[in-house]
């Protein structure tokens, strides 16, 4: 008798079934979300992927991994069905409650650390905090640095104090519920960033499927022109950045002149625009730009 039964589903079999149904969906990085949806589903690592390409999969495993991609299916983002996501070296928890942090944000994080040297101690604000990703990832990468986070949301902050505690940096990362930097004393900080709401409200609707239906609309909503914030943020980060400090503000890729013209009129000089690692406009700030500078490697 021929044995018809099917061969066992293993690692890379469950990894390339994944990636062939989100590739046919036409979801962004099948490849990637499939293999971590699979390490996920299994426990796996990248590493068994690649060194144990044939472990096989059980039933349990293979029914987690059909939830997850069904969900991704349905345009929701990993980092949604992960409660995770990586940001610069650290991993973050992340809820319906914070935005999810992106790649092109880590533009502030080479600014940062061209602007202040590994052991220099500093004070840093993050305006508008979400997860805590851009004040945890300077305070991960600058070992004398201390820093606060400040939110409106009572539960993002609560995501925030629960990431600062996950990465042993609650002693030097503290948060506040205030709008921006309300309550904080002049001349009080050596580096102020945001990351704000600079969607133009009109074009909410537009967005990715992953974006408008699973970000909070606080993160998200810049008003009608998407400038709003920066109106808020321009005379505010001048009144509490201490002489000689660094802000880096992150800006849409069409948002550049007009974000830089109200950090001028509030009062900055040598406010540039740095492009991210997609050459589009990315960070408004009066520090260096890396892309003139060598990142320095430590």
């Amino acid at each position: 008798m021929t044995d018809t039964t099917s061969p066992a589903p293993t690692l890379v079999s469950a990894w390339k079934a994944a990636q062939a149904q989100l590739k046919a969906a036409r979801i962004d990085s099948p490849s990637i979300d499939a293999r971590l949806l699979v390490e996920a589903a299994t426990g796996a690592s990248r590493m068994d992927i690649l060194t144990d390409p044939y472990r096989v999969v059980s039933a349990d495993q293979l029914s987690a991994l059909a939830g997850f991609v069904e969900r991704r299916l349905k345009r929701e983002p990993v980092s949604r069905i992960l409660g995770r996501k990586g940001f610069w070296k650290i991993m973050l928890n992340v809820t319906p409650d914070v935005l999810s942090p992106r790649p092109d944000t880590e533009t502030i994080l080479d600014i940062a650390t061209l602007a202040f040297a590994r052991n220099q101690p500093f004070t840093m604000i993050d305006l508008g905090t979400g997860s805590g990703a851009i004040l945890l990832a300077v305070l991960a990468e600058r070992t004398a640095a201390t820093g606060v986070g400040t939110d409106i949301s009572s539960e993002a902050l609560a995501v925030a104090k629960e990431n600062a505690a996950n990465l042993d940096l609650e002693g030097r990362a503290s948060f506040l519920r205030t709008e921006w930097a309300t309550g904080f004393a002049d001349h009080s900080f050596d580096f102020v960033a945001s990351n704000p709401p600079y969607i133009r409200s009109g074009d909410i609707a537009g967005l990715d499927p992953e974006v408008k239906d699973h970000d909070p609309i606080l993160a998200l909503d810049g008003g009608p022109d998407g400038l709003q914030a920066y109106r808020d943020l321009a005379p505010e980060i001048m009144r509490i950045l201490k002489p000689g400090g660094t802000f880096a503000v992150e800006i849409g890729f069409d948002q550049g002149p007009q974000v830089k013209a109200l950090f001028e009129e509030a009062g900055f000089g040598n406010v540039i625009i740095v492009k991210d690692l997609g050459d589009r406009n990315r960070v408004v700030t009066n520090g260096p730009d890396p892309r003139l500078n060598p990142i320095p490697k430590d």
